[in-house]
């Protein structure tokens, strides 16, 4: 039987599965950009400001359903989460922006070593896609799989950072160090996703492994 709040639930995954493409093509664009050479910072703005834009419209959503509706204990973590989530998805456009501002700040850098930026890209762009599909799917495995990718692109920037200050090409080194720390910052705010995926599943933020397997048990 549908209920009154099942429409607007529905217009609100909609909206954020939105959101989830234009973030994933976002973060593409502006890091491959970066590495390839091509100007893409118009592009990149509008989908930026395009996914502020939807930010807001999630927020105006779950404010209307919590004045029109009594929202049971599910529905409301996703109600709730979607709102953190959202605002996470808005991080995301404004850091690819930001990385694109790297590339016209510095302009060619094609004499620069990018091995590490490749590699930090490959787990960023697999962690924002695992978010996205995450949440459409309210699969917490995927989200906790979120976190062990952050790790990685921690260590990377941990052991990359002090062979950057020792290089002797400074332009290469900031920049590299600002595209790293960016990825960085869009890994944690991929884990923020996860414990927010995780909380609207299982009620917890962070939980145990037990807890994890008793609602993926059956899938």
């Amino acid at each position: 039987m549908t209920r009154l709040i099942d429409p607007y639930l529905q217009k609100l995954s909609y909206i954020m599965a939105e959101m989830g493409d234009m973030v994933i093509e976002s973060i593409s664009l502006a890091i491959d950009s970066y590495i390839d050479g091509t100007n893409t910072m118009e592009k990149v703005l509008k989908l930026s400001d395009s996914i502020r834009s939807k930010y807001f419209e999630v927020e105006d959503l779950t404010f209307d359903m919590l004045l029109k509706f009594q929202p049971v204990a599910d529905d409301f973590r996703l109600i709730r989460s979607s709102t953190e989530i959202s605002y996470a998805f808005s991080r995301f456009g404004r850091y690819a922006y930001d990385i694109t501002q790297v590339r016209d700040l510095f302009g060619d850098v094609s004499e620069c070593t990018n091995a590490s930026l490749v590699e930090s890209t490959k787990k960023v762009k697999h962690m924002i896609k695992e978010a996205v599909l995450s949440f459409a799917e309210l699969d917490v495995r995927k989200a906790t799989k979120i976190r062990e990718d952050e790790k990685v692109i921690d260590q990377i920037y941990k052991d990359r950072l002090p062979k950057l200050i020792e290089s002797d090409n400074t332009k290469c080194a900031l920049a590299e160090a600002l595209l790293l720390r960016y990825l960085e910052r869009i890994g944690d705010h991929a884990v923020f996703m996860s414990d927010a995926i995780n909380y609207i599943v299982t009620g917890k933020h962070r939980p145990s492994e037990a807890r994890i397997a008793s609602h993926t048990k059956n899938q």
